[in-house]
């Protein structure tokens, strides 16, 4: 299957989140303790106000089968609410008309090719990269850099046995869909979408760069993030992000604070309104500078961690 078939088989909002968490600097990572937490936690958070209540649960885009099913603690959260929000319209992603319109956004125009828009040190990283992967030049020379970098992280985490389909959101998406649950939305899909594609030539070759270096790295660490999630150590899975960013700071603004901030409105509305609501985020966005959890308690919300049930 070429590059392109590739990529529109995947779910935009799939590889970006995927992507955002798996952008950590995991070389830098390398260097720091890697003791196993042993918090019986879920990643699972309830915010409350003197009206309402919301469950705020930390999601990894990609996962193993082996890790269904979830804790009877984060299945109770999601059953006792009525309201259900995700960052984006998963299935306005799936949506072939979407898709196909973000794949034309990550094509250049004939004339245009990869090799000519990123820096001899990035094209050389992703020559190796696509070597070990089974790609050519040829099939990845069409796509911008963010793309590109989307397209081969899905594709070699896909190899290590990820997979899209048991993504935790997807998992309550599609479960809320057919419990006819009310589902609300962070973010729109275009807006995800310009993220990327209103990034300048300078922050796109740093993207694609930094993803390839993560990728050298990652299969050895990224066991210890899927730990950190399964025991709900928010400051070690944030560590991976951050450390990630830690020298872009630009697009760590533009992919997770500025993100955050925004998501607080929303939470602040749904608290004032009552009930309980089950909001399901990257997992990146509980952990790290300018956490969500950090800014929704700076607000004065009373903010507990769910233990773990089994």
């Amino acid at each position: 299957m070429s590059i392109h078939g590739t990529v529109k088989r995947h779910r935009f909002q799939s590889l970006v989140i995927c992507f955002l968490i798996c952008l950590a600097t995991l070389w830098a990572a390398i260097n720091t303790a890697h003791a196993q937490s042993t918090t019986k936690k879920d990643f699972l958070w309830s915010v409350k106000s003197d009206k309402g209540t919301v469950y705020l649960l930390g999601s990894l885009h990609l996962l193993k089968a082996d890790a269904f099913p979830l804790d009877k603690n984060i299945e109770a959260a999601y059953r006792n609410s009525k309201k259900v929000v995700f960052e984006a319209d998963i299935a306005g992603a799936r949506d072939q008309e979407f898709q196909s319109k973000m794949v034309a956004q990550g094509l250049y125009t004939e004339g245009q090719t990869l090799q000519q828009n990123i820096s001899k040190e990035t094209y050389a990283l992703l020559e190796k990269k696509a070597a070990a992967l089974g790609l050519t030049m040829a099939q990845l020379n069409p796509l911008k850099p963010w793309l590109c970098a989307s397209a081969v992280s899905g594709l070699a985490l896909m190899k290590m046995g990820f997979d899209p389909n048991y993504g935790v959101d997807v998992y309550f998406f599609d479960k809320a869909k057919k419990d006819d649950k009310e589902m609300l939305f962070l973010e729109t899909l275009d807006f995800q979408t310009k993220l990327f594609t209103e990034l300048s030539s300078k922050e796109e070759d740093a993207f694609l760069r930094q993803s390839l270096k993560d990728l050298e790295v990652i299969e050895t660490l990224l066991p210890d993030m899927v730990n950190a999630w399964k025991t709900g150590d928010a400051p070690r899975l944030g560590a991976f992000l951050t450390m990630s960013f830690k020298d872009l700071p630009g697009l760590y603004n533009r992919f997770v604070i500025e993100r955050n901030k925004a998501w607080v409105s929303t939470i602040d509305r749904l608290l004032a309104q009552g009930g309980t609501s089950f909001v399901v985020v990257g997992a990146g966005h509980l952990g790290g500078p300018d956490n969500l959890l950090q800014l929704l308690q700076n607000k004065g919300y009373r903010i507990e961690q769910i233990s773990a049930a089994r």
